[in-house]
């Protein structure tokens, strides 16, 4: 069967009788039991998925005007998102054995559409991290390097979209582990404003940050899933009331664009010499193409990262005090009292990554201590937004590097987390100010790709869509 990189494509094939849903599943489970190395389902709806796929051949043989918007489209989640009567463990043993008892509203909406779901991913615990290394499950490798890391936290997202085990994936995005783990790994990766999608049914990291995104080979996948998952859900008070466009019916462009980009971020010291070639060269060429591209003043660059996790760590620190040890999940089998069950059950439960973010938020939310950190970090966030609003004001949108190089090998940072955190210098202002934000294949470096960024201004997702597009 011919690798599929787009949903028109599949649909056709359908539609022409060469090929079945039913083939197609099969052909997905086989090629996740032949990367199997990699480490990236944690768990195949295999028998279950089979099953929908014929229930959907049946359906379109009877009545080809009966099938939803996505029929033929087969996804992958992450295991953060939620599932009615699935397991779901945010990658982390202090979740082992939990079987949700609803389904988050962005699958919920694609189901609805016929919308087949094959897995569920790995992830690093919590979403916390950018190497997918952070699991219980153990590392997932880089497809096109198996001794890379694949990014993260939604690695193995951007993996089961780069092998060819399914045709998208939904991960989610707290301050870039949607579009880091695409840079890393060679295809899409795109975040939406923040409260575009329902945040009902994701397992929260922080919660005024995380988004729901999709990693795809096609910005026309990327736009019409986007479309069936947004618009205003009662079970959550975040998400937004604006009408939502037909992206996938409006991704022309038709103009020359004004773009911004941060010197400051292309001449960082911390940038890779390939992506900081490559990144100019792409300034270069859209100059050529007749788009307006100017260098704009963006003095908050080195404080993003700090106000970032000051603020991360703090709302973690108060969502992740539910998993107790009491209620679900894991109960640590040595405990013999009520507070050793609370102790031990965490300290067994919680990876050191996770732990060391609890413990970090909860230090920066102590008395004496949360005006100093907490109350400034949110001080800058403000300022951050503002000063990108300010830009949007004259710019449709802000090119910058996804991040400051390639994929590195697996381990080489463990005993360094600053390094880690460092890697989500350039995609963290998106969740920051909560604008919408998209990573595009750029070219390679030392043979592992690498990734360039576009973001646009609050609810732009079309154009932003539709601006991709040209550079694909």
């Amino acid at each position: 069967m011919p690798r599929y990189n787009k949903l028109t494509t599949i649909q056709e094939d359908l539609a022409n009788g060469l090929i079945t849903c039913e083939h197609l599943v099969e052909y997905y489970l086989d090629r996740i039991n032949a990367t199997k190395d990699l480490n990236v389902y944690i768990e195949v709806f295999e028998e279950e998925a089979l099953a929908q796929a014929k229930a959907l051949d049946a359906k379109y043989k009877n009545d080809p005007t009966s099938v939803g918007k996505l029929f033929g489209m087969v996804i992958s989640i992450k295991d953060v998102l939620c599932y009615k009567d699935h397991l779901v463990t945010a990658g982390a043993k202090i979740l082992e054995g939990f079987k949700s008892l609803f389904t988050a509203t962005g699958i919920e909406r694609l189901l609805a559409e016929d919308a087949i779901i094959i897995g569920r991913v790995n992830c690093d615990q919590f979403a916390m991290g950018s190497t997918n290394e952070n699991s219980h499950y153990g590392p997932t490798k880089n497809g096109l390097n198996p001794k890379k890391i694949p990014g993260g936290s939604s690695g193995a997202s951007a993996v089961s979209v780069q092998i060819d085990t399914c045709l998208i994936s939904l991960g989610t995005d707290t301050g870039g582990s949607v579009r880091q783990p695409a840079a890393f790994c060679g295809i899409l990766g795109f975040k939406p404003t923040y409260g575009r999608v329902s945040r009902y049914g994701l397992l929260a990291y922080g919660s005024s940050f995380d988004q729901i995104g999709v990693l795809a080979n096609s910005i026309e996948d990327i736009a019409l899933t986007l479309e069936l998952m947004a618009g205003r859900d009662e079970f959550d008070s975040t998400s937004s009331s604006k009408a939502v466009p037909s992206y996938s019916k409006d991704l022309n462009f038709g103009k020359k664009a004004k773009i911004a980009y941060f010197p400051t971020a292309v001449e960082h010291r911390s940038l890779d010499a390939d992506v900081r070639n490559q990144t100019l060269n792409l300034i270069k060429q859209l100059e050529i193409d007749g788009h307006t591209v100017e260098g704009v003043d963006f003095d908050y660059l080195d404080y993003i990262i700090p106000a970032y996790y000051v603020l991360t760590t703090a709302e973690a620190s108060s969502n992740l005090s539910r998993f107790d040890g009491i209620r679900y999940g894991y109960r640590s089998p040595n405990a013999t009292n009520l507070e050793e069950t609370y102790t031990m059950s965490r300290t067994e439960g919680f990876s050191t990554e996770v732990k060391r973010r609890i413990m970090l938020g909860t230090f920066v939310l102590s008395a004496g201590y949360y005006d100093a950190y907490y109350g400034k970090a949110q001080k800058v966030r403000r300022l951050i937004a503002e000063k990108t609003a300010e830009i949007f004001e004259n710019y449709d949108f802000i090119l910058m590097p996804s991040a400051p190089g390639p994929a590195w090998d697996i381990g080489a940072v463990n005993d360094d987390p600053v390094a880690m955190y460092l890697a989500d210098i350039f995609t963290v202002q998106a969740n920051m100010a909560g604008i919408p934000a998209i990573s595009i294949p750029l070219g390679e470096s030392g043979g592992m790709p690498i990734g360039v960024q576009l973001m646009a201004n609050k609810f732009e997702e079309g154009k932003l869509l539709a601006f991709s597009k040209e550079l694909v």
